[in-house]
C-alpha cells in the first residue's frame, strides 16, 4: 500500500493550478462483529432474531460508498473478518448475557450504565496492536447493536487526538490508527455520519493552526443560519440551508457557493441558490455522501497542508 507522506506533497503556489487526481489507496481493515447467539430463539443470532441489517452486506455497501465519495481514492478492503459469539466487556467488567440483552431490549429499560466498552480489553483481546505495528491492518471497524458501547470513532496511538471521541493514547503502537463503531441495527447513511464526524474532528485539528481566510475548513462548514447569504457546504449535522440538527430536508433556497468545492482548489465561483433537492430531500445516506463528495481530492498543497483531504481522514 502506498502512503501518502508529509514531505511528497508539493506546495501550490497559484488559487488555480491545475490539478490532477492523487493515485488511490487500499487500506486493510480487521472487522469485529459481535453477534452473540440467543438460546431462547434457538441458538439464532442477534441480528437475525431481531430483524436488524446484515454486517456483511452493511460493510460491502459502505466500502463501495467511501470509494465513490472520494472521487475513486479510498479502496478499503477486509483483510481479516471476525465474528464473536458474545458480548463486548463494559468498562467497569460488566458483560450482558443473551438473555438479559433481550430482557432491556423487549422493556426498552434497564440497560447497564457506563455503556462504554472496554476499548483496552478490545485491543488486547484481538491483538490489535501488534497487527498494526506489522501493518496487517490501517483501521478497525466494531460492528455491534444498541448499547453494545462503542464510540462512533475512536484515535489510538502514539499522539492521538479527538476524533469524536477522547483520544486512546497507547505508545506500543507504532502509528496512530482509527477504531469504527458501526451498529448494525442501524443503515450505511449512520455509518457515513460515523464517517462524517471523523472528519470534522481530524479537519478541524489539521486546520487548527490556520486563522481567517486561511482556514479552509472553517470556510468549507460554513451553512446559511450561521453565516447568512455566505453558505458553502455546511457539516454533517446542518446543510448549507438547515436551521436545525439533521435539517436534511428543508426546501428552503438559500444562496451557496458549495459548487466551488467540486473545483477545489479554485474558490472563486459564484454563489448559486440551493436547496434539499441537491443532497436528496431528506434521505441522509444521500445527504452524507453528497457532503463527502465536496471534500477537496486532488493534488498540490497550499500553506503546508494538501489538497487531498482525504489523505488526512483515513491515514491520520
Amino acid at each position: 500500500m502506498r502512503l501518502f507522506k508529509r514531505s511528497q506533497v508539493q506546495t501550490a503556489t497559484a488559487v488555480a493550478t491545475p490539478t490532477t487526481p492523487p493515485s488511490p489507496i487500499h487500506p486493510r481493515v480487521l472487522g469485529i462483529i459481535h453477534n452473540p447467539k440467543v438460546p431462547s430463539q434457538g441458538g439464532r443470532k442477534l441480528a437475525e432474531v431481531l430483524r436488524w441489517q446484515n454486517p456483511d452486506r452493511l460493510a460491502q455497501q459502505y466500502i463501495a460508498d467511501v470509494q465513490d465519495a472520494s472521487h475513486g481514492y479510498v479502496r478499503y478492503t477486509i483483510g481479516e473478518w471476525i465474528e464473536v459469539d458474545g458480548f463486548p466487556v463494559k468498562a467497569d467488567g460488566f458483560k450482558y448475557t443473551a438473555e438479559a440483552y433481550m430482557r432491556c431490549w423487549q422493556a426498552r429499560g434497564g440497560w447497564h450504565q457506563p455503556d462504554g466498552a472496554d476499548y483496552g480489553r478490545i485491543l488486547s483481546e484481538f491483538d490489535i496492536i501488534t497487527r498494526i505495528n506489522d501493518n496487517r491492518i490501517d483501521e478497525v471497524w466494531l460492528f455491534g447493536f444498541p448499547y453494545a458501547g462503542y464510540y462512533e470513532s475512536i484515535m489510538v496511538g502514539p499522539d492521538a487526538f479527538w476524533c469524536n471521541a477522547p483520544p486512546l493514547e497507547n505508545r506500543q503502537a507504532r502509528r496512530r490508527f482509527v477504531i469504527m463503531g458501526f451498529n448494525y441495527e442501524r443503515g450505511v447513511g449512520e455509518m457515513l455520519e460515523n464517517l462524517g464526524h471523523r472528519a470534522e474532528s481530524i479537519m478541524q485539528h489539521v486546520y487548527r493552526g490556520q486563522r481567517g481566510q486561511a482556514n479552509l475548513w472553517e470556510r468549507f462548514t460554513r451553512y446559511d443560519k450561521t453565516h447568512p447569504g455566505q453558505a458553502e457546504c455546511g457539516n454533517v449535522h446542518f446543510a448549507p440551508n438547515s436551521v436545525r440538527d439533521y435539517d436534511w430536508g428543508n426546501p428552503r433556497s438559500v444562496p451557496s457557493r458549495c459548487n466551488t468545492w467540486l473545483h477545489f482548489p479554485d474558490l472563486n465561483g459564484a454563489p448559486r441558490s440551493v436547496n434539499c433537492r441537491e443532497w436528496g430531500n431528506g434521505d441522509i445516506r444521500q445527504h452524507h455522501m453528497w457532503w463527502l463528495r465536496h471534500l477537496p481530492h486532488v493534488t498540490g498543497a497550499t500553506n503546508g497542508i494538501s489538497h487531498n483531504w482525504w489523505e488526512y481522514i483515513i491515514m491520520p
